[in-house]
């Protein structure tokens, strides 16, 4: 790409996946741009994290919406206006219909290892407290395309970690979400390099092109 790759950001709650996305453009780490930040509560913390770091903001509250659709086009319409080249699930904790136009633009990370400990429900200390009570010795995170099922998509990459004898939930989501830091700035630049070929489920990650290629995304059918 010749620009950085422009981000929607969708988030529900406290926002330490925005922050550590700003935190990793503002010192290079990242070539991208946060094009606008999209929240479903007016209590998200995020939208305060966006707005210091003159990030355009925006409330679409789940609450004044009935059906999936209607709250799905208004998200999307918003990312269309910020002409934004991949949309960031970022602690998102509404469900979404994707359009045709999106499909295979849509990531979101799961503070799991997807298909373990996911699906509706599962969001922060739950799933953290699912590990350790059902007695996982390793757990992680996914990174995944997100499709219009809760943590259902193609994964496009995990990092593991173990889970140690004396763990509580604390613990655990601090370990987990050091990975998350790595994981998801990663595949935000695999798919802006256009390194990222969908085969069904299979997402395979290409090796570096000596061209960059002109538009982001992923490579083969979505």
């Amino acid at each position: 790409m010749d620009h950085p790759i422009r981000l929607a950001v969708l988030l529900s709650a406290h926002g330490s996946t925005l922050q550590n996305l700003l935190d990793r453009i503002n010192d290079g780490r990242l070539w991208a741009q946060i094009a606008v930040v999209i929240a479903s509560r007016a209590d998200a913390y995020g939208l305060v994290r966006a707005e210091r770091a003159g990030v355009p903001t925006v409330l679409v509250a789940r609450k004044e919406f009935g059906a999936v659709a209607t709250f799905s086009d208004r998200i999307f319409t918003l990312c269309r206006e910020a002409k934004a080249d991949l949309v960031c699930m970022a602690g998102f904790l509404q469900l979404v219909r994707i359009p045709d136009d999106f499909r295979g633009r849509v990531m979101n990370i799961h503070p799991s290892l997807i298909p373990a400990f996911c699906g509706q429900g599962y969001y922060g200390h739950h799933v953290h407290e699912a590990v350790l009570a059902y007695g996982a010795k390793v757990s992680g995170c996914t990174v995944h395309f997100a499709d219009n099922q809760y943590d259902h998509g193609p994964i496009i990459l995990q990092k593991v970690v173990p889970v140690q004898e004396d763990d509580d939930f604390e613990t655990l989501a601090e370990r987990v979400y050091r990975q998350e830091c790595q994981a998801y700035p990663e595949a935000i630049k695999l798919f802006a390099e256009g390194r990222l070929e969908l085969e069904g489920r299979r997402v395979r990650v290409l090796p570096p092109r000596q061209e960059p290629r002109a538009n982001p995304g992923v490579v083969g059918p979505v």
